[in-house]
């Protein structure tokens, strides 16, 4: 039995949820989530909890059944407490800045770069600290977003200059030993 798939998935006050079939609907104070699942599994809510069950222990519905609690969970997570990323920028010029709802990078190329806030996510810069916060109620959108904005320039090992996670450990490399005579 998949420990995760067991456990029930605890829905809090101010949070609905709607089962018609395999399409969940979480609606809570910060917004509202909807999603199709694979109809094999069984998804009910009872006493404030939802539960998922599987039809068999096949290999491929042990894996759907832990992944369905899961992408539940995150959903009701979302829509009571909501999701950050937070992004750290490092190197000399290196800023960010706010242009209305999107953000404006500068990073060391020849433009600036324009990065615009898809919808339900939220950009929070700070600039002195060059902090991004990425916010919003859908932690698979959240992560990509985040995932992208660091996409644009990676951390690299010699001066760890670049966009990084807040807390990531960058692998430093010694770079060049000059002559010895």
């Amino acid at each position: 039995m998949s420990r995760i798939g067991r456990m029930p998935v605890v829905v809090p006050d101010g949070v609905q949820v709607d089962i018609e079939g395999a399409h969940v609907r979480v609606k809570g104070p910060k917004g509202e989530l909807e999603r199709d699942f694979r109809p094999e599994m069984s998804i009910t809510l009872k006493d404030g909890a939802i539960t998922v069950e599987r039809p068999s222990d096949a290999p491929q519905m042990r894996a759907l059944h832990g992944l369905t609690r899961a992408l539940l969970n995150n959903m009701v997570l979302g829509v009571s407490q909501g999701f950050e990323k937070t992004l750290q920028i490092q190197g000399v010029g290196y800023r960010p800045e706010m242009d209305g709802k999107n953000m404006v990078l500068s990073l060391g190329f020849s433009h600036l770069v324009h990065v615009d806030a898809p919808p339900g996510i939220v950009f929070d810069v700070d600039t002195r600290a060059r902090l991004i916060k990425v916010q919003g109620i859908d932690k698979e959108l959240v992560g990509r977003v985040a995932a992208d904005i660091r996409k644009l320039r990676p951390p690299e090992p010699y001066k760890g200059k670049g966009i990084r996670y807040l807390g990531e450990y960058v692998r430093r490399k010694a770079g060049k030993a000059g002559k010895v005579t």
